[in-house]
């Protein structure tokens, strides 16, 4: 039988306190504790109307609680998470890392799911990652070291963008590029975030184009594979569909992906918030469900 899994979450903004509208939902995970900086900003002012224990002692916070915490949530910074990782390493704690640190073992719920099992620092990559990745696992499945380059190209709402965010902006390149690298094998890659500033804001957006040595593929084919791991990945989020059909364009295959976001805490058009966030909470529950 499966017992709740005892949940906390490091970092007030928007990835946290929408992490903590989707626990809220979940008949898995309890959250013990929201632990921020400021207890006048907003999210720990809606945690805390919504009766969560909340503190603005941060990680001493959730180290003060170790012993009723199964999970944390670390929805800070890739800076900040370098330094509660060192301390959180030393717990019996499981961490879901929400930063694009590149410390934790990268998890694609769709393709290495239990991974989480066996790994104590979890990193979910990024929205990017979490939108491109499992579509471009299945590229490569099929067309192998036909697949000569990849290029992605998300377009997110400015809006979306929090601070801690932009603050990663970096990391989120190499992390993604990285995870590309390795969930595909293709060495040969690049990252794109354009931040779109339109009113009114525009959905989360995602272009895949890869560069292929010929242009002789079965579409219909690749595109019934690729149907497969969408409605896998519609599972924990709804709202994650093609924008349109793949196309091949001379000898590039071209895949664009839209999101829509659940609107548990954030605006719908926060899908590149909402896909890391609904993947973090899928790994969560898989632990969940497995834990002894």
């Amino acid at each position: 039988m499966t017992r709740m899994l005892n949940v906390a979450i490091l970092g007030s903004g928007k990835i946290g306190i929408d992490l903590l509208c989707k626990i809220r939902k979940s008949k898995v995970l309890s959250c013990e504790l929201v632990a921020g900086r400021n207890l006048k900003s907003e999210g720990l002012v809606f945690a805390r109307k919504k009766g969560f224990n909340v503190s603005n002692k941060g990680i001493d916070a959730i180290i003060n609680k170790k012993e009723n915490i199964d999970l944390v949530f670390d929805a800070t910074s890739a800076k900040d998470h370098l330094t509660h990782w060192e301390i959180l390493k030393k717990t019996n704690i499981n961490v879901i890392d929400m930063t694009p640190s590149k410390i934790g073992c990268p998890i694609i719920p769709t393709i290495n799911l239990d991974d989480a099992l066996v790994n104590k620092n979890i990193n979910m990559v990024s929205c990017g990652g979490q939108s491109s990745i499992p579509l471009i696992h299945t590229v490569k499945k099929i067309l192998g070291n036909r697949v000569q380059y990849i290029e992605l190209v998300s377009s997110i709402a400015s809006i979306s963008a929090g601070p801690a965010t932009r603050i990663n902006i970096d990391e989120y390149v190499t992390n993604t590029a990285s995870a590309i690298k390795e969930f595909s094998g293709n060495k040969a890659n690049k990252v794109i975030l354009i931040l779109n500033p339109a009113e009114p804001p525009i959905y989360m957006q995602t272009t895949l184009s890869f560069l292929l040595k010929d242009n002789n593929i079965n579409l219909s084919s690749l595109t019934k594979n690729l149907h497969t791991t969408i409605n896998r990945v519609k599972e924990y989020i709804t709202g994650y569909d093609l924008a349109l059909d793949p196309k091949i364009i001379e000898k590039r295959l071209v895949i664009m992906i839209k999101v829509i976001g659940n609107g548990d805490y954030l605006p719908k058009f926060s899908g590149n918030l909402d896909i890391i966030n609904a993947a973090a909470i899928k790994v969560a529950e898989h632990i969940a469900h497995n834990k002894i």
